[in-house]
C-alpha cells in the first residue's frame, strides 16, 4: 500500500501532524491511544473502500506532534478534533472513529459538535472507567498501561532493538505484521545510540488521569449518542490475556439500551490486534456500514 501523506494542519495554538490515508472524497477521522499515533490506523486504512480518506492525527504530545503545547486532556484534544473535522469536511459531515483513548477523546468530540459527524465508531474504549476513591491516579496508570508508559523513560541503541522491545510485548509479538512494524518505526526519535519514543510522558499523564476522573462527562455522552455509534471491544486486554480493557459487565451496562450505542465482541482479538491485526477489515466494515 501506499504509505500516507503528511500534514500539518492548523488548530488551537500551533498544528498538528496527520496522516492522509487514501484520496477518496469521502472523510474519516480517527483518533488514537493514549501512547500511540495516526500510525495506528494503516491496516483499518487500507481496508477502506477507494472512495473514503483516512485523516489520523498525532494527537497532542505524541507522533509529528509531540511539539505542539499543551495544556493536553480528552477536552482539549476533542477540540482539536472538531477543528479538523470542519476544516477537512468542507461543509460536510465527517466520520469518526476512535481507538481506546481516542474512544473517549471521539466521543467527546462528537458530544460537543454533534453536527460535524455523521457515525461514532468506538473500539476498545470510550465506557466510563471506575476508580476507587483516594485512588494514586499515577499508580493506576503505570499498573494498567504497563510497557506502555516504561518505554517513554528508556533509550535505545538502535531502531532494531526499539522494534524488538515491542517484539517482546505479548500482545503484539504473536501477532506481529507489517502494520505493527510500521506503526512501531513511526514512533522512533532522537540521536544516534539514544533512539527514543515520540510520546511525551507528561501528555500521557494528563490525559490518563483526566481519563480515570471523567466518568461523568463519558457517561453523559453515551447516554443518547447524537449521532450514530457502535462500540467494538475485544475479549483480551493490554497484554493479550483477560481482563479485556472492557470487562463484559460494562459493557452491558452502558450499550444495547434505548437510545445508546450498540456492541460487538470482535472474537480473537486483544487490545491492540483489533485495530493493528486482520480484525481491521472487520472494523473498516463495520464503520463504513454505520451511518447506511
Amino acid at each position: 500500500m501506499n504509505e500516507p501523506a503528511e500534514l500539518d494542519l492548523p488548530v488551537d495554538g500551533g498544528t498538528l501532524r496527520v496522516l492522509r490515508f487514501g484520496q477518496g472524497p469521502r472523510t474519516a477521522l480517527a483518533a488514537h491511544g493514549i501512547t500511540g499515533s495516526g500510525m495506528s490506523f494503516r491496516g483499518l486504512a487500507r481496508q477502506l473502500p477507494d472512495e473514503w480518506s483516512l485523516f489520523a492525527p498525532d494527537l497532542r504530545g505524541r507522533g509529528g506532534s509531540a511539539d505542539t503545547p499543551g495544556p493536553y486532556g480528552l477536552v482539549r484534544h476533542a477540540d482539536d478534533l472538531c477543528r479538523l473535522a470542519t476544516d477537512l469536511g468542507d461543509g460536510r459531515p465527517v466520520a469518526l472513529t476512535g481507538h481506546s483513548m481516542g474512544a473517549y477523546t471521539a466521543l467527546t468530540a462528537a458530544a460537543r459538535r454533534p453536527g460535524l459527524f455523521d457515525r461514532l465508531l468506538l473500539v476498545d474504549g470510550g465506557l466510563p472507567l471506575t476508580v476507587p476513591p483516594g485512588a494514586d491516579l499515577d499508580a493506576v496508570l503505570d499498573t494498567t498501561l504497563g510497557p506502555a508508559l516504561a518505554r517513554l523513560g528508556r533509550t535505545f541503541g538502535t531502531d532494531d532493538a526499539y522494534v524488538d522491545f515491542f517484539r517482546a510485548h505479548p500482545a503484539l509479538g504473536p501477532h506481529w505484521n507489517a502494520d505493527i512494524e510500521a506503526y512501531v518505526r513511526y514512533d522512533i526519535t532522537g540521536p544516534p545510540g539514544a533512539r527514543r519514543s515520540k510520546v511525551r510522558e507528561e501528555a500521557v499523564r494528563q490525559d490518563g488521569r483526566e481519563l480515570l476522573t471523567s466518568a461523568g462527562l463519558f457517561a453523559d455522552a453515551l447516554a443518547a449518542p447524537a449521532v450514530p455509534a457502535l462500540l467494538l471491544h475485544a475479549p483480551l486486554g493490554l497484554l493479550g490475556q483477560e481482563p479485556p480493557m472492557l470487562p463484559e459487565p460494562l459493557v452491558e451496562r452502558w450499550t444495547g439500551g434505548p437510545g445508546g450505542p450498540a456492541a460487538e465482541l470482535i472474537k480473537g482479538t486483544n487490545h491492540y490486534t483489533i485495530l493493528l491485526g486482520t480484525a481491521a477489515a472487520t472494523v473498516a466494515e463495520r464503520f463504513v456500514a454505520l451511518a447506511t
